[in-house]
Parts: C-alpha cells; sequence; structure tokens
C-alpha cells in the first residue's frame, strides 16, 4: 500500500512538471474579423507580424517581403478566409469555403490568390497551381500614416449590403480587394418558401419588394395580407402608405394620404407611437403639396 502511494505521488508530480508552461506574448499575435455582406459571413483570421523598424514592402532582398515573390500574407501559418456564401472576388466567383490567401507584391498592384490546400502553412515552396482557386489583382494605395502592425479589414461594405473589400494594410501600404455578394436570390427563395407557412412574412416580403423596386401592386398586395392579421400593425399601415406614394399616379397618392390617417390614428390609440404620428403628418404634407 505504502508503495503505491509513493508511485501515486510520484506520478502526479510527473503530471505537474510536464503541464506547467510559461507563457509570453507572441511575436506575432493571432487576429480575427468577421462581418456580414448582405446575408454572406465572411472571416479572416490571421497572424499580424510588426514591423520593428524593418522595411517590409519593396524591390530587392533588403525588404522583408520583396516584390515579385510569392507571400503567405502573414506570420506562422498564414491567413485564412471563410465565407458562407458564394462571392465575386475581384470579379470572379469564389465558391463558399474556406481558402488560404497568398499574394505576389508589386508596386502598383498585387496578385491575391485564394488557395485551397491550407496545409502548406506559411511554406509557400510547396505552391502547387492545381490548388489555386482564383487569382484575382488587389488595388495598391499609399497611407498617409504607417500601420506597425499587419492589420485586415473588412472595409467599405455598400449602403445596399452588394459591395464591400477585404483590405490589408501594413507600413505605408494598403492593398483591396473588391467583394460582391448576391443576396437577391436568396431573399427570393425565401419569400417564396417562408410566407406560406408563417403569415407574418408577408410585411417582410412587401418591404423588399419596395426596398429594391420591384412590383409596388405586389407588395401592397402582401402588405394587404399581412394586415388581414395584424390590422392594428400602424408601423407597417405607415409602411403601405409609402408603397402607395411611390406610385405616384393620383388615386394611389390619395389612397396613400387616406392610409397614412389610418395609421396616424392607430398609433395615437396606441400609446406610444414610436414617432411613427410624425413620420405620417411629413408623408402627408409632402403628398398634399
Amino acid at each position: 500500500m505504502k508503495n503505491k502511494l509513493i508511485l501515486l505521488v510520484l506520478m502526479l508530480a510527473s503530471f505537474e512538471v510536464a503541464t506547467a508552461q510559461i507563457t509570453m506574448p507572441a511575436p506575432s499575435p493571432a487576429g480575427k474579423i468577421y462581418s456580414k455582406v448582405g446575408l454572406t459571413d465572411v472571416e479572416i483570421s490571421y497572424f499580424r507580424p510588426k514591423m520593428k523598424g524593418r522595411q517590409i514592402f519593396g524591390a530587392g532582398a533588403d525588404f522583408l517581403v520583396p516584390f515579385g515573390q510569392m507571400w503567405r500574407t502573414g506570420a506562422n501559418q498564414g491567413t485564412m478566409i471563410t465565407t458562407s456564401d458564394d462571392l465575386l472576388v475581384g470579379g470572379t466567383n469564389l465558391p463558399a469555403g474556406e481558402y488560404m490567401i497568398l499574394s505576389i507584391p508589386a508596386a502598383d498592384s498585387w496578385e491575391v490568390i485564394f488557395y485551397k490546400d491550407p496545409s502548406i502553412g506559411g511554406n509557400v515552396g510547396n505552391f502547387k497551381k492545381e490548388d489555386e482557386a482564383i487569382r484575382v489583382m488587389g488595388k495598391v494605395s499609399k497611407l498617409s500614416e504607417s500601420v506597425e502592425v499587419l492589420t485586415f479589414n473588412i472595409a467599405d461594405i455598400s449602403a445596399d449590403n452588394t459591395t464591400a473589400a477585404i483590405e490589408l494594410a501594413w507600413e505605408n501600404t494598403s492593398v483591396k480587394v473588391d467583394l460582391k455578394t448576391d443576396f437577391d436570390k436568396i431573399v427570393m427563395e425565401q419569400i417564396e418558401r417562408n410566407t406560406k407557412v408563417a403569415p407574418g412574412n408577408y410585411a417582410t416580403a412587401a418591404t423588399y419588394y419596395y426596398e429594391t423596386g420591384r412590383d409596388l401592386d405586389q407588395a401592397i398586395a402582401w402588405m394587404d395580407m399581412y394586415l388581414e392579421s395584424n390590422p392594428k400593425a400602424f408601423w407597417n399601415i405607415y409602411r403601405k402608405a409609402e408603397m402607395l406614394a411611390k406610385k405616384g399616379d393620383k388615386k394611389s397618392v390619395k389612397a396613400a394620404i387616406e392610409t397614412a390617417q389610418q395609421s396616424i390614428e392607430i398609433a395615437k390609440a396606441s400609446g406610444n407611437d414610436f414617432g411613427y404620428i410624425k413620420r405620417n403628418e411629413d408623408l402627408i404634407a409632402e403628398l398634399s403639396k
């Protein structure tokens, strides 16, 4: 029994020695950036080297990342991008999935490669042309202030959420690659499928048609279908007034004013109008000019 106890103590002591570690900050810390572009999840995971007084991009062996040579586009194992849906990247289709970002820098533009085999890690010498998903050109610009630590951004997201850009910034260089997503097909499929099982979605479908400049008569019909079961939803009655107003003909404008007045009456009775009384009054004033 005594020998077993001694053995157990020695085993525990060995385990403690084996698992005891001293952690220090990594020279190139891990980083991650995420954003929705339209309905698409875009995530970039990378390691962030620092300048540390070095010359980063340029021609010749004096630079850390020489022009004309393939670069892992980051430190350690390189940089990975994941997209939940197909994207247009630099005008070229990139299927949904996970890719390593490789690049070949130059003074005026960069070749940016989306690579299918991340197992090469930082060893770009193992690059195989057949594992290249797409190769596009990145736009180069000079930064007014130096960036000490390599930084990726998902930048320039447009007001309609259809376009954006992957941006790399380091030293005095910014490189951007355009992204474009087509979420319209996804939304239209959802409208077709989900309004059948959840009629409350008719308001969302109507709003999408209104905001994307589609058939206003269909949008109004869908909103009416929603309002049949939600007649006190003054905010969507206001949206219907907007749709009628957008049609522009005299009959529709008259109907828009009457619908806005209906929205005001219900909003007043609700106890909290969330600003919709004024919105309706402004709309009526604009249509009455």
